[in-house]
């Protein structure tokens, strides 16, 4: 089941609300939650449920065993079990078949094993079930004595398929008690249908067009022009698509009397990559800075140390999105950038103009999005050398008649979807908070338009993926 799907607005909210609303106590709320979140999560896939209850179930009991150990060796043994226990089902389904693979094919021999269908939103399950565990050994949190309670921690419907990525300790208390009043109420849906119109109303719009050009590996010669409308529009379509999923969880959480963080802060207008990074899927760069860079030894032990860490950290997180070789090249790609960035041209960039480096970071991320998107390398290549003018038979055209056609097609919506990826929506909302209740009044009937527009789209729309769906 998805947000932008007609079943979860019309059936599956209403009647989540419903229940909530009428539970007399809080525990019972939570209850309530835990049900309809594993409803929501069994909706296409109920045999990956288990997986989830047992990672989940054998956590709760080494945290217990970290709690009562009275031996630091002890203390890191379940540590160990927990961590491996969640591990090993993140890598059987994820990367067995593809390390696997490679080793084999180096061989020369036949691949046995057969990539697994890979269960939704397991790799950002489980690295939160990994921050509980941690945080237990580390002494941040106490351990649940109550399952339930790390279950709906764990399951909670609206961040558990594609985050944002919730540590812990960010809402252990709200696990407790937590109030639903009626301004968050009004907030929060008002959050998830601006989400909702991000999603269905550009996101999907950007798809269809990438969708409709001539793109590499598909036989068709690209263009100059071509390559890189179809780099912008993916560009804008994965953080639409995201972003989206982001706005929408955390609107549904702050319904529900959860406060969860910021996941994006307009990273398309960052001047540098480090800036996007720290603007781009806050919470994954949080886990890995919290749990592997830091835990290395971060920037403490020298140049050389630093560059390992991160090094190590950015094959990490590029394997995190994907077992292919375009997400090690990814990962490789920015670690390099920022490890270039830090310790060689930042004095050279800081004395470019701040619209420039925007320019030039944006252009960087552009081609970054390439290598992300074909897991395919003859068509990555291909791809690669069509944003230089490059073809296998030479230099190619500047444009061709599908790109063209595409540009007609949707007239000005990539510059518009562009303005919107920069934070025109925080300047509207200034100017809207100046005016009162007048302007809480507007923001409602915008929110209204928003969703009734979203609906019409997805009526008639078939291409409704969620991009982040399979990382």
């Amino acid at each position: 089941m998805v947000f932008s799907s007609l079943t979860f607005l019309f059936l599956f909210l209403p009647l989540l609300y419903l229940f909530v609303f009428l539970s007399p106590a809080p525990r019972w709320r939570n209850g309530v939650l835990i049900v309809f979140s594993l409803i929501f999560y069994a909706w296409g896939e109920p045999v990956w449920v288990l997986a989830m209850l047992f990672s989940t179930a054998a956590n709760y009991v080494f945290a217990l065993l970290i709690e009562r150990s009275g031996s630091a060796a002890r203390r890191k043994l379940f540590l160990v079990l927990g961590i491996v226990t969640s591990i090993c089902f993140l890598f059987y389904f994820k990367y067995a078949a593809f390390l696997l693979g490679t080793v084999t094919g180096l061989l020369g021999l036949e691949n046995p094993l057969s990539a697994p269908k890979l269960p939704i939103g397991i790799s950002f399950y489980t690295f939160q079930i990994l921050t509980y565990t941690v945080d237990v050994y580390r002494g941040k949190e106490r351990a649940l004595h109550n399952p339930l309670r790390l279950l709906l921690y764990i399951s909670c419907f609206p961040q558990l398929i594609a985050g944002p990525i919730v540590q812990y300790g960010d809402i252990a208390a709200q696990l407790e008690e937590r109030a639903i009043c009626p301004e968050d109420f009004g907030d929060g849906m008002q959050r998830f249908c601006f989400g909702l119109g991000k999603k269905v109303l550009l996101a999907n719009i950007c798809g269809a067009a990438l969708e409709a050009l001539p793109l590499a590996g598909r036989g068709a010669q690209m263009s100059l022009a071509g390559a890189w409308l179809a780099a912008l529009l993916y560009t804008l379509q994965l953080y639409f698509d995201f972003s989206a999923y982001s706005d929408m969880a955390i609107g549904l959480g702050r319904t529900l009397g959860f406060r969860y963080k910021e996941n994006f802060n307009y990273p398309y207008i960052s001047s540098s990559v480090t800036e996007f990074w720290r603007r781009w899927h806050i919470s994954l760069g949080s886990f890995f800075r919290d749990y592997v860079y830091i835990p290395l030894g971060g920037n403490r032990r020298g140049t050389g140390r630093t560059i390992l860490n991160m090094l190590i950290v950015w094959s990490l997180t590029g394997l995190w999105h994907g077992a292919s070789w375009n997400f090690v090249l990814w990962g490789a790609y920015y670690g390099v950038l920022l490890i270039l960035e830090r310790f060689v041209l930042k004095t050279a960039l800081d004395r470019l103009p701040r619209l420039l480096r925007m320019l030039l970071t944006f252009a960087v991320v552009m081609v970054g999005w390439v290598i992300f998107y074909y897991t395919d390398a003859a068509a990555l290549g291909e791809h690669l050398r069509a944003l230089i003018g490059l073809g296998a038979a030479g230099r190619l055209p500047l444009t061709d008649g599908v790109t063209l056609g595409v540009l007609r097609q949707y007239t000005l919506f990539p510059l518009l979807a562009l303005l919107l990826s920069l934070p025109v929506f925080p300047a509207a909302e200034k100017l809207l908070a100046r005016v009162g209740k007048l302007g809480q009044l507007v923001r409602l009937l915008c929110a209204v338009a928003v969703f009734a527009a979203s609906v019409l789209f997805l009526v008639g729309q078939s291409y409704n993926p969620f991009i982040y769906f399979r990382f």
